[in-house]
């Protein structure tokens, strides 16, 4: 079993897309995990059914039992992020500000601050329409520990993998090189990179990749929009040669990618021309890679 994560420097580079495309090449023997769960939207093209969720749940929130305040206002006295509050004479908490340090429990005369698990969010097992699996998820509005939610993603997929004898894991991670991407990166056996032709995508290239480097695995890239700016285009792959990135592939800009995901597909479904050919050449190039 391999595993396979696909990142971008920046959002917007067509990354799930891509991964979208190669979970369908991939069919039955690839089980997806979208850890992109800030902003997760690969259940629109994967058309999963949500058969199992379950609530996740990371770091504290403090909570206050009025029956028990005397409203000596200490609480609010010594919380450094603003959490706590008067309203209609009573100490509330704002979870969204709460970090849940545990201060105002500690000072509280009468002990009626205590600190309660923070529901973060939801994760899901789903069946898809290639006939395998999808573990994903959805981070709480204002939530943090987005690392710890992808862990778990990452996880349940290796678990179901392990299982059902499947050959690869095809990891969708976050654009950037925050704590949910370093999250999916950890454990890989290679990595796509996806870019495109522009100032800021080569910069976040640059940075992305300084990242997968400190782990220490072999990484790829497919340069999306590669004909829109050729001189950019020629930096990037100068970038590629320099480093030993593989070039994967190039993909025209091309609004057929738009119209896609309007209809719920993706790309490999609603194009069956170049698109279609440059994709599928770009995934029998990883599993070669991979393989050996």
């Amino acid at each position: 079993m391999k595993e396979i994560v696909v990142i971008s420097g920046k959002g917007g580079t067509g990354k799930t897309s891509i991964t979208a495309s190669f979970a369908m090449m991939g069919g039955s023997d690839v089980v997806v995990a979208d850890c992109d769960v800030d902003a997760a939207d690969m259940h629109l093209l994967m058309q999963p059914d949500f058969n199992f969720s379950e609530d996740f749940y990371s770091g504290e929130v403090a909570f206050v039992d009025q029956s028990n305040c005397i409203s000596c206002g200490k609480c609010e006295d010594v919380c450094r992020f603003d959490a706590i509050s008067v309203k209609k004479n009573l100490y509330v908490v704002d979870p969204l500000s709460c970090e849940g340090c545990g201060y105002c429990a500690r000072v509280c005369p009468t002990k009626t601050i205590v600190n309660q698990e923070r529901l973060a969010g939801k994760w899901f097992i789903s069946k898809i329409k290639t006939g395998s699996i999808m573990v994903h998820a959805r981070l709480g509005i204002g939530a943090d520990n987005s690392g710890k939610l992808v862990a778990k993603v990452k996880n349940e997929a290796k678990e179901i993998a392990m299982e059902e004898r499947k050959g690869f894991i095809l990891v969708d991670g976050s654009p950037g090189i925050g704590c949910p991407v370093v999250s999916s990166l950890s454990g890989a056996n290679f990595v796509v990179l996806v870019t495109e032709t522009s100032v800021s995508g080569l910069h976040d290239l640059k940075r992305v990749y300084e990242l997968v480097k400190k782990f220490n695995i072999k990484a790829g890239c497919i340069i999306n929009k590669a004909d829109v700016n050729p001189e950019k285009c020629s930096e990037i792959e100068q970038f590629l040669k320099e480093n030993e990135i593989v070039h994967l592939t190039d993909l025209p800009y091309n609004e057929n990618f738009t119209r896609a995901m309007v209809k719920g597909q993706t790309i490999v479904e609603y194009d069956h021309g170049e698109l279609k050919e440059l994709l599928n050449d770009g995934w029998e190039k990883i599993k070669n890679l991979v393989a050996n």
